[in-house]
């Protein structure tokens, strides 16, 4: 058992794979390198020393100090990181395993409440039904705080892989707009598509891109307040699609622009409005997009509005 150990902590690709790391922040790997260094410090030092330095006894003993003392530091700085790296994937870890043992009760909390809505048990007074959706719009922001805090943890673990496929993101487009109108409609915004005639297809897993433009055009929405006026347009640029989605909203302060495709981050002024979110979303379309060839980009000011865009290959 001891000798697989050794072998498993030898493989370097399946440690990285592990932690969930690149091959340059997995520290097996880091110190291979830093052991090629050391490697090569030693050889230095031992042509200067046998150059500088008469006895040879001394230079060899000034090279192994100058080694052990390499090796101890890099050691060191390894343990450091693999700490790291294993507390991280602990955490990653334990917020799946929470995350899964919460969805399953809250969504039958959810059904629950709905059921007692309907009035199918019994009458409801008025009273008791808005405590009942109070009730409703709790679990469902719960449930959708689950989800992303899944959908992150399976990104960073490399759980979620890749299916590419052919598709049109005109229809994707369409058919998103048409799920979103019951939510545009209740928070009085206009949704408008303009795509370019003949627009080709892309090749990339639909579900990533179908995720990405449902949190930009959910953000777009509801930060919009009244009147609002959602433009999206999709054409094609060299070899690239280009999405872009405009809004009159809130915008984001300048102050807080550097900060917005960070983890679990929330513009000031959305606070200020008591607009709900998990600081997820605009993370998630982002690692979404690089881990499938794209690029995203923004510009927006307070009170005025934000647009969104992104590009995608097309193959």
């Amino acid at each position: 058992m001891e000798i697989k150990e050794v072998f498993n902590q030898l493989n370097i690709p399946a440690q990285c794979k592990r932690y969930g790391l690149g091959l340059w922040q997995c520290p097996q790997f880091l110190f291979l390198i830093m052991g090629i260094i050391i490697i090569g410090s030693t050889l230095i030092a031992y042509a200067i020393g046998t150059r500088y330095v008469e006895d040879p006894e001394i230079v060899a003993l000034i090279v192994l100090l100058i080694t052990a003392v390499l090796f101890i530091i890099a050691f060191i700085i390894t343990q450091s990181f693999e700490r790291l790296a294993e507390a991280s994937r602990m955490k990653s870890e334990f917020i799946t395993i929470v995350s899964h043992q919460l969805r399953s009760p809250l969504t039958n909390l959810k059904w629950a409440t709905e059921l007692l809505m309907s009035g199918e048990l019994g009458k409801i007074e008025e009273r008791q039904a808005e405590y009942f959706r109070i009730l409703k719009e709790n679990s469902t922001r719960m449930l959708e705080l689950i989800s992303d805090l899944l959908i992150v943890s399976r990104m960073e673990t490399e759980e979620m892989p890749l299916k590419k496929e052919e598709f049109s993101l005109k229809d994707l487009i369409g058919d998103l707009i048409s799920e979103f109108q019951s939510f545009a409609k209740a928070s009085n915004a206009e949704i408008s598509f303009v795509a370019q005639e003949d627009l080709p297809k892309i090749f990339a897993d639909p579900s990533r891109i179908r995720l990405v433009i449902e949190n930009l055009l959910n953000n777009a929405i509801k930060y919009t307040k009244g009147n609002g006026r959602v433009k999206i347009k999709a054409l094609k640029k060299d070899k690239k699609i280009y999405f872009e989605i405009k809004d009159n909203g809130l915008g984001i302060p300048k102050e807080d622009q550097k900060y917005i495709f960070q983890k679990f981050f929330r513009a000031k002024n959305a606070v200020r409005h008591q607009t709900q979110g998990s600081g997820l979303g605009l993370y998630i379309t982002k690692a979404v997009l690089e881990n499938s060839g794209g690029k995203i980009g923004f510009q927006s000011e307070e009170n005025i509005g934000s647009t969104f865009w992104f590009t995608i290959p097309i193959k």
